[in-house]
């Protein structure tokens, strides 16, 4: 499987109802921003990572693929991806511009479409490439409904029918306003709505500081929280270990994570419950295994980031024995061949060869943005 040629793309795809919004964020599209890998037999691989839709920062993340990693990779076999991650993540050059951010992201793209091509090759799902399936269903937790730019009503109306009418078990309430009560009121309500046997977390999207998440745990352990995510900024380890120690709901987080060292430094302070691992984040889906392997031998679940990555997410979640259940946001399942689908509140394992991660034709078609 030697590789031919490496050909970035840009897809900026509109999100839920025109718009949305957390805590730090508001975007009304998401970047699918990746590349195709050809074999010189014409088998093509895709990975992509996922953006916020800028168009200027997406194609540095698509100039780092063209520019730096393809002239690494053109020539290669393309089966050898252990190796072939080595020699992207720990070029010197890029070492030193690098280890977080753009190259990561160009490199989680490069990983996962190289994992796609070899599982294509080999006629199977990615999850069966892997090793095979470690449980029969995967319930999925939905995240769509619970913005917070939804206004309370709404927010409520929307928990009810994921429930009620599309079979969920399972839901996420994203928390930040600049008064907690607020949210504590907003959960308080979804909580009425949707009775004590459906699971709710809620995210943070590293918002408040510790104090205000210490006041704010201290009134939500009554709600039986299933996890919260991302209390505080990203990267402070010893905040979210203290706040970890002093509240009953569990802490999860992850996402913003870009390294298998950063997930160890969580976990030997005891900062982190739920592992949250996002192959956009880390070096695609080299990294991400180590990862979840870390969490493994810590006896701590894994709730993979969905960032709209469910496309390849639900194989590695099917396939890996620590994971529970996975995000369900689907803004961009259609545009793919074989998209994430959910029924009765789980997801349904994916068939086709490949890791999930094949645009169709309409797709390039209607949400292309050029190169430059």
């Amino acid at each position: 499987m030697r590789i031919a040629r490496i050909e970035p793309f840009i897809l900026h795809i509109p999100v839920t109802g025109g718009s949305i919004a957390d805590s730090t964020h508001r975007i009304s599209h998401w970047g699918v921003v990746g590349t195709k890998v050809v074999a010189e037999d014409g088998l093509t691989g895709y990975g992509f990572t996922g953006t916020h839709a800028d168009l200027a920062s997406d194609r540095l993340i698509t100039a780092c693929i063209r520019d730096c990693y393809a002239p690494l990779l053109v020539g290669e076999d393309a089966s050898e991806h252990s190796r072939l991650w080595l020699k992207l993540a720990r070029h010197p050059a890029l070492q030193w511009v690098g280890r977080a951010g753009i190259t990561q992201l160009a490199l989680a793209a490069v990983d996962v479409a190289l994992w796609d091509l070899k599982a294509k090759k080999a006629g199977v799902p990615l999850w069966h490439l892997l090793g095979g399936a470690s449980k029969s269903k995967l319930e999925a937790y939905n995240t769509d409904i619970g913005w917070l730019s939804i206004p309370k009503d709404e927010l409520v109306e929307g928990a009810r029918m994921a429930v009620e009418r599309d079979g969920f078990h399972r839901i996420k309430i994203k928390v930040g306003h600049a008064d907690p009560m607020t949210d504590i009121g907003r959960l308080e309500a979804v909580r009425r709505a949707v009775g004590d046997h459906v699971t709710m977390a809620i995210d943070g999207n590293g918002k408040w500081d510790l104090p205000t998440c210490k006041r704010f745990c201290a009134r939500a352990e009554g709600l039986d929280i299933f996890w919260f995510e991302e209390p505080l900024w990203y990267d402070d380890i010893g905040s979210h270990a203290e706040l970890a120690r002093s509240t009953a709901i569990p802490v999860a987080l992850g996402e913003q994570l870009y390294t298998l060292d950063a997930f160890r430094a969580f976990v030997q302070a005891g900062a982190i419950h739920y592992v949250q691992p996002d192959v956009t984040r880390l070096g695609g889906i080299t990294e991400y295994i180590q990862v979840a392997e870390l969490a493994l031998a810590h006896r701590l679940p894994v709730a993979p980031h969905a960032g709209e990555m469910s496309q390849v997410h639900v194989h590695l979640a099917y396939w890996h024995p620590a994971t529970p259940v996975l995000e369900y946001i689907p803004w961009i399942k259609d545009a793919f061949a074989d998209p994430a689908a959910v029924a009765d509140g789980c997801f349904r394992r994916p068939e086709q060869p490949g890791a999930g991660t094949t645009p169709t034709r309409d797709a390039f078609a209607r949400f292309s943005k050029p190169l430059a």
